[in-house]
């Protein structure tokens, strides 16, 4: 469809959109998932479906909302993008679905005899997009633009892009929007309890995004309830004042009783922050999950009331969360168990949040759980960059996925006693797999003058750790309670410039008790059976399970970098072409990596990946291409 299509471009709606002040609000209407909930609908099934299989249902609700007092309807077709529908086998009934959608709503309208706006409700994809899920921004894209042209078409008067969790997802659909029509956009995400989204962005960063980007109307909806729903937007007004702000909140946070889904605020609360929304600046109010056309009613009430400078509720304070007991166990961990049986595994080195928020490392190490990965390696401060402690990053995603974890445990920069202290931490966090190494170097981070002291070497405390904390004692013979069950791993470099030295550094982490080794990048397979040949003759056969490092090129330009300026990396000159000559060089770094893995199975007891630029898509994409070598 031609952007400048005119029936794309309703004028009107666009008029009473920009007409909309605090002062003379445009109020939406409320939840359709909780009505078509209320009305046995499960929330396990596709509510976009009714609007081809109960139409009746459907325009029932939107009927309810209309005699509650909204002015503005939203079709139902949150979920109706092939992603969300395909799960329900209706992947390809995108467009029929969406213009049902806004014929039913028209249908309401018309038999109303009043001016309402149809908004065409967008929700998110319902997968992740790349760098943290394997659907590329183009895809996305794509998907979108299938399901507003729809929309469009079908004669809606604007775009209502909604519950967005992911920023970079919700730019796409607004891009989408603009390719295929001119109407009006609302741009709203969620938000969780602290205040960000779920993968991070902040209330500031939320506005400048998508008042940069051109919606006409920008927000909050979902989220927690009204309290928190005004504190975020008085935060956004105060980075984008000139922004026009609209909020839907829930109604309150939700819990079950008797198996049903029930929201603590009711009407009349709902009544009293819509005069508190209008003075904070939204000119735009609706309601989100929990909300009923009485919660509509009561903030119709409250609007149809003349405007008071009256001030804002204040937020009450956030209640401290509480931490979870974890009880320790004492057998051997799942990764011993798969290495001792000769399971070929794949993990993938995870960098922690530079911030405090976890959810885009959660949702990234979903996808690679999703992907087939055993386990995830948890870096330690790479590169001597400040980041969060990859203990919390290794619980957080142990507890919330079940998906084992190897703590990187670096030596440098931690005293003996230290170094104790936090492995009784990391245990009492249920994190048994640990990969002990020296650590970076603090002259290349972030803090050059950082102490960057240590008592003792990797082989060191590969002993502490296997003779001592393994059997109940600290490193001064001191009764530690009960023996630790760690899984404790080494570093290896399969092309080192010393031959001799690498493989005696090894034979002494073999006798201190390393359980497994993680090398560093291999790009030379033959150079890595030049030195398990080594080994063998030195010090006989080598039993350590041997988990290859891997690392994805990324383009040329990447593998310049590491050929020219990462120490210890010789990247063959074939590769180098073959990057370079590329027309998808994305894909070539893919299939080199496979190849790469075919040759050093032999030795290998998996591999360990390495995503160029926190690329986790690329990982998944190798992990399963593995199964069909």
């Amino acid at each position: 469809m031609n952007p400048a299509d005119p029936p794309t471009q309703k004028t009107g709606a666009l008029a009473r959109l920009t007409a909309a002040t605090p002062a003379a609000p445009l109020l939406f209407d409320g939840a359709m998932g909780t009505m078509l909930h209320q009305r046995g609908v499960a929330f396990e099934d596709s509510f976009d479906r009714l609007n081809l299989e109960n139409p009746a249902l459907v325009a029932e609700v939107h009927r309810a909302y209309l005699d509650a007092g909204a002015e503005a309807l939203l079709t139902n077709t949150f979920s109706a993008n092939r992603f969300r529908l395909a799960r329900h086998g209706l992947g390809e009934r995108v467009a029929e679905i969406n213009r049902a959608g806004v014929a039913l709503a028209r249908r309401v309208v018309l038999a109303s005899f009043r001016e309402v706006l149809i908004a065409g409700d967008v929700g998110p994809l319902g997968v992740r997009l790349a760098p943290f899920g394997r659907v590329q921004p183009e895809q996305a894209r794509a998907a979108f633009a299938e399901q507003i042209e729809a929309l469009a078409g079908a004669g809606i008067d604007l775009i209502a892009l909604e519950t967005f969790s992911d920023l970079a997802e919700i730019l796409q659909a607004l891009r989408a929007a603009r390719q295929v029509c001119r109407l009006p956009v609302i741009a709203l995400m969620t938000f969780t309890r602290d205040d960000r989204t779920p993968l991070g962005n902040s209330p500031r960063e939320v506005a400048q995004a998508l008042h940069g980007a051109g919606a006409e109307a920008i927000g909050i909806n979902c989220s927690g309830g009204p309290s928190q729903i005004l504190r975020i937007l008085e935060e956004m007004r105060r980075v984008e004042p000139q922004a026009r702000y609209m909020v839907k909140p829930n109604a309150g946070l939700p819990e079950q009783v008797g198996g049903r889904i029930m929201y603590p605020a009711g009407p009349a609360y709902f009544g009293e922050y819509a005069q508190d929304f209008r003075q904070a600046g939204a000119a735009l109010v609706g309601g989100c999950c929990g909300t009923t056309p009485a919660h509509i009613a009561a903030m119709r009430a409250t609007l149809d009331l003349p405007f008071s400078p009256a001030e804002p509720k204040g937020s009450p304070p956030a209640k401290p969360g509480e931490a979870a007991g974890r009880s320790a166990t004492h057998q051997a961990t799942p990764l011993a168990k798969k290495l001792g049986r000769g399971e070929f595994i794949a993990t993938v080195e995870m960098a922690p949040p530079r911030g405090t928020h976890i959810e885009r490392t959660l949702a990234a190490a979903g996808m690679l759980q999703e992907a087939g990965a055993d386990c995830v390696n948890i870096a330690d401060s790479p590169m001597a960059r400040m980041r969060m402690s990859p203990w919390a990053v290794a619980s957080l995603v142990q507890e919330r996925l079940q998906l084992e974890t190897v703590l990187h445990f670096p030596t440098r920069g931690r005293s003996l006693l230290r170094v104790q202290g936090d492995l009784l931490a990391a245990h009492a966090l249920d994190v048994r797999n640990i990969f002990i190494i020296m650590g970076d170097p603090t002259s290349i981070g972030d803090y050059p003058d950082a102490m960057d002291d240590y008592d003792i070497v990797p082989s060191g405390l590969l002993k502490i750790v296997t003779e001592h904390f393994n059997t109940g004692s600290d490193y001064a013979g001191a009764d530690i309670g009960q023996p630790t069950s760690f899984f404790a791993g080494c570093a290896l470099d399969m092309a080192p410039r010393d031959l001799q030295r690498e493989a005696r550094v090894l034979q002494r982490k073999i006798r201190n008790g390393a359980g497994f080794a993680l090398t560093q990048p291999v790009f030379e397979p033959e150079r890595a059976d030049e030195f398990v040949a080594h080994y063998r003759q030195r010090y006989g056969d080598l039993h350590l399970p041997l988990i290859a490092g891997v690392l994805p090129l990324y383009n040329e330009r990447h593998a310049a970098f590491l050929q020219n300026e990462l120490p210890g990396v010789d990247i063959p000159p074939e590769y180098v072409e073959r990057m370079s000559s590329a027309s998808d060089q994305r894909r070539e770094g893919i299939r080199i990596a496979l190849e790469l893995i075919d040759q050093i199975r032999p030795w290998a007891a998996g591999v360990y990946l390495m995503p160029p630029f926190s690329r986790y898509d690329i990982a998944a994409e190798i992990i399963e291409g593995i199964s069909g070598i």
